[in-house]
């Protein structure tokens, strides 16, 4: 059996899955996109090529070997793209949530069925019919859970909504010991620039009591406040627009010392280094134009507590 728990982001990992670039599927045609980067790249000829995904994914993996976390892989479905495990499925607690996620990428769960076997089914959770979320808008934090949604107008709206009113109040209903905190995000289909597509694009928990943030993700200026106020100023490193928009948010925590980052942060890792953090340096920029880059490839099953 597999062991989960998952209390914070940045408690000292054990165990993860990591998503695979293997048959991926290609360059999708511009009408299969489903997010503003991804079209951005499919129009300039600039979609990340196979090889070049697969090359970072096991740079990432070497990292997390490394730190001696135990790595596991979804099993390979043809012309499918895999790369971003963190959004099918996530761990609360003790608790494996099996979210609803949008059509486009529903099968992307068939890849991840034989861990879900190994797991005690007790343990397991699904969302029921018309809940909705990915796990990049679910953040875990001591005894806070912050997550990123959309009300339902916007998510009717926008493609890019994956986590809607009725799977918040689900996760509500499931951990009610938690402090819980929803904050709408901004949205677009259209400018990679002005959406926030998860929590996890604009915010991110670091260390034991600092945080990643960009303020312009936050449709509400007031939850943008709340979190500099939960973590103080001092302890959140700002990002700008373009950070954002390249994913600098986005970098993933073996332990509270320790953050996978994109090699070419250079900002922002020279700032975590000046805050005393050790930094693992990955290639991870063909990644990044999928709107996506450390946090949404890897699923956290079991860190130390």
């Amino acid at each position: 059996m597999i062991n989960i728990l998952i209390k914070d982001e940045t408690a000292p990992l054990k165990s993860v899955v990591l998503g695979t670039g293997e048959s991926f599927g290609g360059v999708p045609a511009i009408e299969e996109a489903y997010d503003p980067k991804s079209r951005e790249h499919i129009l300039d000829g600039t979609f990340p090529k196979e090889e070049d995904i697969i090359k970072e994914m096991e740079a990432v993996a070497s990292a997390l070997k490394k730190h001696g976390v135990q790595v596991y892989r979804p099993n390979v479905l043809p012309d499918t793209n895999q790369v971003f495990a963190r959004d099918i499925g996530f761990v609360i607690g003790d608790k494996f949530i099996v979210p609803n996620i949008i059509d486009d990428r529903a099968e992307e769960k068939d890849g991840i069925n034989f861990l879900l076997d190994q797991i005690n089914p007790d343990q397991v959770l699904r969302m029921p019919k018309g809940a909705y979320a990915e796990g990049g808008d679910v953040m875990p934090w001591k005894e806070k859970l912050y997550i990123g949604y959309s009300e339902d107008e916007d998510y009717n709206k926008y493609q890019v909504s994956r986590t809607n009113r009725a799977g918040v109040e689900f996760l509500r209903d499931q951990f009610p010991n938690c402090e819980f905190y929803a904050f709408e995000l901004k949205k677009s289909d259209t400018d990679p620039k002005e959406n926030a597509l998860h929590l996890d694009c604009c915010f991110q928990p670091i260390g034991n009591d600092q945080c990643i943030i960009y303020k312009g993700g936050f449709k509400n200026e007031k939850d943008y406040d709340l979190l500099v106020g939960h973590f103080g100023k001092e302890n959140c490193i700002e990002i700008t627009r373009d950070e954002m928009y390249y994913m600098n948010s986005n970098v993933f925590s073996i332990s509270p010392e320790v953050i996978i980052s994109e090699q070419g942060f250079t900002r922002l890792n020279e700032e975590l280094e000046r805050r005393g953090f050790i930094v693992e340096r990955v290639p991870y920029a063909e990644t990044a134009k999928m709107e996506g880059l450390l946090r949404c490839s890897t699923l956290p099953l079991e860190r130390a507590y």
